[in-house]
């Protein structure tokens, strides 16, 4: 098939549309919707996260060096565009969403309870890039609902309903997956009960 050739333009889709909570030095917890985030290494395990430097929650981070992650399911949908765009200048968006504030265990940032995963991260650097900059943070701990661990342990995310964020739309997750991390080498017999789930 042909190819149009475009502008230099991130075009990476879909991303993670996560809920970034944050506090200041006061003590005051804000929120914003943020799809630029990724994970950057495993050892230790560290993420990072883009903000613009005009957004309130950027000067919050910046001041405490810390956020928490909050993962929302995809009922949060408006929720999680309502906090990308109003702005905490101006409104409570933890209020306003009915959000419920849970004290964090490693940092003094509180997590979303109705979220089914809370990440909580510690900043340890901040690279200035053109209209974000990137935090780069250390993951300290998270918060898993029970409901979403099986017997042996396993974490089910795609019971989380969780939501992805790709050219301006919101989109839910498959519940079915479509492949397992190494089953294209897998030999056919392990291969084939694999399929048949």
């Amino acid at each position: 098939m042909k190819k149009r050739n475009l502008k230099g333009s991130v075009l990476l889709n879909p991303v993670p549309a996560v809920l970034v909570t944050c506090k200041n030095s006061e003590g005051k917890d804000n929120v914003l919707t943020i799809a630029w985030v990724g994970t950057i290494c495993s050892k230790p395990p560290m993420l990072s996260i883009s903000i613009r430097p005009e957004r309130l929650s950027y000067d919050y981070i910046k001041e405490t060096m810390e956020f928490i992650v909050n993962l929302p399911s995809k009922k949060q949908t408006k929720e999680v565009d309502f906090c990308g765009v109003r702005s905490g200048r101006q409104i409570d968006k933890i209020k306003e969403c009915g959000f419920t504030l849970q004290e964090s265990k490693k940092v003094k940032s509180s997590y979303i309870k109705e979220c089914p995963i809370n990440i909580e991260c510690k900043v340890k650097d901040i690279i200035k890039l053109g209209s974000h900059d990137m935090f780069i943070a250390e993951v300290l701990c998270s918060h898993i609902d029970e409901d979403l661990f099986d017997e042996k342990d396993k974490i089910h995310f795609e019971k989380a309903n969780l939501i992805s964020y790709s050219h301006g739309e919101y989109f839910s997750l498959s519940k079915d997956a479509i492949g397992k991390f190494g089953y294209s080498v897998m030999k056919k017999k392990k291969k084939a009960k694999i399929v048949k789930k």
